[in-house]
Parts: structure tokens; C-alpha cells; sequence
């Protein structure tokens, strides 16, 4: 009983001091320095709670007052958030109206406001977390490759010359079939495809899968 009166008393005490520091216009640091653990724990549940609740101008005052004071993962986490509501929002309004969408109309869509959605486009790019996800379709890269190469080995002519122009073996700048430098293999079974095996071919033999290949 007197453990149920001890955490009531803290979760009072907390909730108290929490609303104190919201009614503030900007906290910072130094607000924050006298709060105990389970204070900070409370701090960070009754701000994701808002945040869920708030959208618009008012969501971007919310996270204008608390920026100073929240940590480098939380702020990754509310760009991931930012991206993918603002990717889904363009896919779901370009498949019901066929065009790509006004900034007004995702920002409706997605809760943001309509300076947050400028923002993001402007700045994605150059964001940590887009660089990271970029990375990931790289890594992926390989996969892609193999499959492409499964295709043209049963016959379809189209993927056997995205292969080679993948692998750098034709140069559609050049006249001439060129074999650039590489290091990417596929192995199928037992069957592998590197650039070391294109570089044993002659012009001849390039010169004749590219022709079967442009036919096609």
C-alpha cells in the first residue's frame, strides 16, 4: 500500500513539474537539469503523446518549444516519420487523382503543415537518414543483378542486355562494344559470369551477343 502511495506521489510530482515546463515558451537544457529519472521518463512519454495528437502549425510550435532537449534518435525518428507519411500520402493522392500533388494537399493528407512538407522536400537529400536508406537499395544491388541474370539465361533477350550494360560490357556511348573495368560476378548454380569472363571474349564474339541482343 505505502508503494502504491510512494509511486502516486511521484507520478503526481512529475506531472506537475512536466506542465510547468510546457507552459514555458522554450526549454531548454538548464530547464531540465534538476529532473530525476522517472521525471525525464515522464517527460519523454507526455511528449510523444502529444505529438501524436497535435498536427499542423501547432505540432511544429510543440516540437519549436522542446527541440533543445531531445536527443539525436528522437529527432531521426520524427524525420523517419515525416518521410514515410509524406511518401505515402504522394503514392495514395497520385493513384486517386493522377498527378503529383500540391504541398496544401499532402500536408492535409499527412497532419503536417504545409512549411514542414517544404522543408522536407528541400532538405531530405542531404539528411543523415536518407543517406543511410540510399545505402540500403545499394546493398540490395546484388540481388537485383542476380535475378536480372536468371532471366537472360532462360532466353529473355531484354534482361540479357540490361545485364551486360549493368556489367559494363556495352558502352552505348561508343560505337564499339567495350569491356570497362569491374568487379561484380554472378554465380548461378555453377555457371559464373564475371567481367574477367567477358574480358576473354573477342571483339567478334561481343560484337555478336550485342547484335543478338539489339534484335531482340
Amino acid at each position: 500500500m505505502n508503494n502504491e502511495k510512494t509511486a502516486l506521489t511521484k507520478f503526481t510530482a512529475s506531472k506537475r513539474k512536466v506542465n510547468r515546463l510546457f507552459a514555458l515558451r522554450k526549454i531548454t537544457p538548464k530547464d531540465i537539469e534538476g529532473f530525476s529519472i522517472h521525471q525525464r521518463d515522464y517527460l519523454a512519454a507526455a511528449s510523444t503523446e502529444i505529438l501524436q495528437q497535435l498536427k499542423g502549425e501547432e505540432r511544429d510550435n510543440f516540437i519549436n518549444k522542446i527541440e533543445l532537449i531531445v536527443p539525436a534518435s528522437t529527432k531521426n525518428q520524427l524525420w523517419e516519420h515525416n518521410h514515410l507519411v509524406i511518401s505515402c500520402a504522394i503514392s495514395k493522392l497520385i493513384r486517386e487523382h493522377g498527378f503529383m500533388p500540391p504541398k496544401n494537399a499532402i500536408a492535409a493528407e499527412t497532419g503536417l503543415s504545409r512549411q514542414t512538407v517544404a522543408k522536407h522536400f528541400k532538405e531530405y537529400k542531404t539528411h543523415p537518414e536518407f543517406m543511410a536508406e540510399m545505402e540500403q537499395f545499394k546493398f540490395m544491388a546484388p540481388k537485383i543483378l542476380a535475378n536480372v541474370f536468371k532471366f537472360a539465361v532462360n532466353g529473355d533477350m531484354k534482361a540479357a542486355r540490361l545485364y551486360f550494360e549493368m556489367v559494363g560490357a556495352i558502352n552505348k556511348q561508343q560505337p564499339n562494344t567495350v569491356v570497362n573495368e569491374q568487379n561484380n560476378y554472378i554465380q548461378i548454380n555453377n555457371t559464373i559470369l564475371s567481367q574477367e569472363n567477358l574480358r576473354q571474349l573477342s571483339a567478334e564474339q561481343l560484337n555478336q551477343i550485342e547484335d543478338i541482343i539489339t534484335k531482340h
